[in-house]
């Protein structure tokens, strides 16, 4: 199994390391031998389509469902042989709100530490934690059905932090939330790890989120991983980037493109694309040769591809083209 390092000298089994995982329902193949190796004290984005598999990623490693295929472990403990010690070390939150509506946000908590066993008082002291530390508070005598939809998101990841999970599996926990909400829970998870050292596994389809949250980002397409790595990378596998130029008059054009004949211009739109990987010693050589040519741009903007060209080229769900300004 592969080992991370966590400091000279040492090693430590990753958060999370699977290999194979393959699972179908029928003639279905959903995960066709995935593999996935994840450090602590990180939050890992698994993105994909509808129907890529995410959500049978995440249900196979938090035990919900068995793999037809492959192995896996999960805070040290082995997915098939130890399935209990993994629930005791995962907490999960779905893609909608599993809490009561009829209960208040505390007697929801308390409820969810008494399946977990926790003993009354210890319950209570982390119940008032945790509605202390996600500014729920005011809410905690509050029947949960009068509760707005950012609350009670807020209330569900809550409940996952009763038992103190070392691991969350968080599958597409902002989903239907307005973006103030959603940021509201990008900081509350962003504290979790950098403060606490907990792993996330975040399953979107909001590719700000990944961008945002993630340390490491896969794509899954089809059941297969296509492609993985940090946001910058997954970036830089995708061409298309360039700095565009737009001028005040033909002839400033004219004498741009002379200049820059790797450059695609636009006539109608006196602009010019020069191709660029968004660096900035490609940009000061771009503004050196307009300087030294005397040659003054309306503006310049700077395009690079972001997740969205990655999702869109990667997964097949359409293919953006690159060689042209993309409206964003």
């Amino acid at each position: 199994m592969t080992l991370t390092s966590t400091a000279p000298g040492t090693t430590a089994a990753p958060a999370i390391a699977a290999q194979g995982l393959r699972k179908s329902y029928g003639e279905k193949l959903v995960l066709d031998g995935i593999d996935l190796t994840i450090p602590e004290g990180s939050v890992f984005a698994l993105l994909g389509p509808n129907g890529a598999g995410k959500t049978t990623t995440v249900e196979i490693l938090s035990t919900l469902i068995a793999p037809d295929g492959g192995t896996a472990r999960i805070a040290d403990h082995d997915l098939i042989e130890r399935p209990d010690g993994v629930r005791g070390a995962i907490g999960v939150t779905g893609q909608f709100a599993a809490v009561d509506g009829l209960l208040t946000a505390e007697e929801n908590l308390l409820l969810m530490a008494a399946l977990r066993h926790i003993p009354r008082p210890e319950a209570r002291r982390r119940s008032a934690g945790l509605l202390e530390r996600l500014d729920l508070t005011e809410a905690a005598r509050k029947p949960v059905a009068t509760l707005s939809g950012g609350m009670r998101r807020k209330l569900d990841l809550a409940m996952t932090l009763v038992g103190d999970p070392r691991i969350i599996f968080l599958d597409e926990p902002t989903t239907g939330l307005d973006p103030r909400s959603r940021r509201v829970l990008w900081e509350i998870i962003r504290g979790l790890v950098d403060g606490e050292g907990v792993t996330v596994f975040l399953t979107t389809q909001y590719l700000e989120e990944a961008d945002r949250l993630a340390d490491r980002i896969a794509v899954l397409d089809r059941g297969r991983i296509v492609a993985e790595g940090t946001a910058d990378e997954l970036k830089r596998l995708i061409p298309g980037g360039h700095i565009r130029l737009r001028f005040a008059e033909p002839a400033a054009l004219d004498r741009a493109a002379h200049h820059f004949g790797a450059g695609a211009r636009d006539a109608e739109e006196l602009t010019l694309r020069i191709p660029s990987d968004g660096g900035i010693p490609t940009l000061r050589a771009v503004l050196d040769v307009l300087d030294a040519a005397g040659i003054q741009p309306e503006s310049l903007t700077m395009h690079t591809p972001d997740l969205d060209d990655v999702f869109l080229t990667l997964t097949g769900t359409g293919t953006p083209d690159t060689s042209v300004e993309m409206t964003r």
